[in-house]
């Protein structure tokens, strides 16, 4: 066997996808698989969208790159429609989710020196996934994800997700300026929070002047049928993160700022190099227009719930399964016990799925997906999962 040449950073399933049409994948023998992962939440208009491989063909003859040393219209576009989505006044674009985390936790700690605090702290969550890089690993709740790589940067309180009482209880911590969550655990097991938590942080960052940032790589951009999750409730955030389907599939990270979050950064605070060039604000424009046109935040809502509903009923009784939960096309089946063998038993049924947290079955369709396509992975999931767990 040829030796590969890539380091070993990933436990890759045996197969190979050399073409996608819509919600489907096809391997090199020509077989088929209902994608029901999405690249992890990212190919929000499925494979092959028209749209999407046209602004990305036609953007890429005109120009790739030229660096943010000049103007990019595209660039300003995308932010103009993005902060109109959000409520928010402006954004800066970079190339992934980490690194709008660590764009973020930057502004935070900048925003805490402007207030004359001299070591600024962030109050993050158990649980939580924010990214690999240093800081962004050091606010994530993994301490797997975090062993062998300290010391680990300081500046981070952990509370228990959910709990907003112990969020307040931080008040008397005068280093405290910002909070960082994510309006539904993703990593963490698709974990949602009870309802007005977001809205009572809202509220406790109000009233000590702390920084209330939405980490939404994993559920923004349509993902649970608003364009970002924090929308379900009355919930505005200072700050909030991006990535994953913004770009359909391109390399593409935002952080939007508003409130006393929106004049912080001043040039040479913060940069990148290939953040927000032409060709990855092209395609992002044109996930969002599709978005809209499509009428596709309607369709999450609509899909996911029948995914939902109809996966309650198909394992309704089956001992072992603890919960079935989500918003959207974000979906997450939890058992009473590592169920990671369900990723392979499913890739035989030709559909790809995911698990988190060891013993949550993650679904993060394509947006673009109807109900007669999410049939099958309700037949699939159902059926693999009540074997397995009868199977003991």
């Amino acid at each position: 066997m040829t030796r590969s040449h890539l380091i070993p950073t990933y436990n890759r399933q045996p197969v190979s996808f050399i073409r996608g049409d819509g919600v489907w994948l096809f391997d090199k023998t020509g077989d088929r698989y209902l994608d029901a992962l999405a690249g992890i939440a990212v190919s929000s208009l499925g494979h092959g969208h028209p749209a999407l491989t046209a602004a990305i063909a036609n953007q890429s003859r005109r120009l790739i790159h030229t660096s943010n040393l000049y103007e990019i219209p595209r660039q300003e576009a995308l932010a103009t429609t993005l902060c109109g989505h959000a409520e928010m006044a402006a954004a800066f674009f970079c190339n992934s989710g980490t690194e709008a985390n660590e764009a973020a936790i930057k502004l935070a700690r900048l925003y805490g020196h402007r207030r004359g605090v001299e070591t600024p702290r962030i109050a993050v969550m158990e649980g939580a996934f924010h990214g690999r890089t240093l800081a962004a690993l050091s606010a994530t709740g993994n301490a797997r994800a975090q062993e062998g790589f300290g010391p680990m940067p300081e500046g981070f309180v952990r509370v228990p997700y959910g709990d907003s009482e112990a969020v307040a209880a931080l008040a008397d911590d005068p280093a405290i300026c910002a909070v960082l969550v994510e309006p539904i655990q993703g990593e963490g097991g698709v974990r949602v929070p009870p309802d007005g938590y977001l809205s009572e942080l809202r509220a406790i960052c109000d009233a000590n002047d702390w920084l209330l940032m939405y980490d939404e790589v994993q559920t923004g951009v349509g993902r649970t049928g608003a364009w970002f999750a924090h929308q379900h409730e009355d919930a505005p955030p200072d700050v909030m993160t991006l990535a994953k389907g913004l770009g359909g599939g391109m390399p593409v990270g935002a952080m939007l700022v508003d409130g006393p979050a929106t004049d912080l950064l001043a040039p040479g605070n913060h940069g990148t190099t290939f953040g927000g060039n032409p060709l990855a604000c092209a395609a992002a424009l044109s996930v969002l227009e599709t978005i809209s046109a499509d009428k596709l935040l309607a369709n999450a809502t609509e899909v996911g719930e029948y995914i939902r509903d109809s996966l309650r009923r198909r394992l309704d009784g089956v001992e072992g399964v603890r919960d079935i939960r989500g918003r959207g096309l974000m979906i997450g089946i939890e058992l009473d016990r590592p169920c990671g063998e369900l990723v392979a038993a499913a890739r035989d049924r030709r559909v790809l799925i995911n698990v988190t947290a060891e013993r949550v079955i993650r679904l993060l369709p394509p947006l673009i997906m109807t109900a007669g396509q999410a049939d099958t992975v309700i037949e699939a999931v159902g059926d693999l999962t009540a074997d397995f767990l009868a199977a003991g």
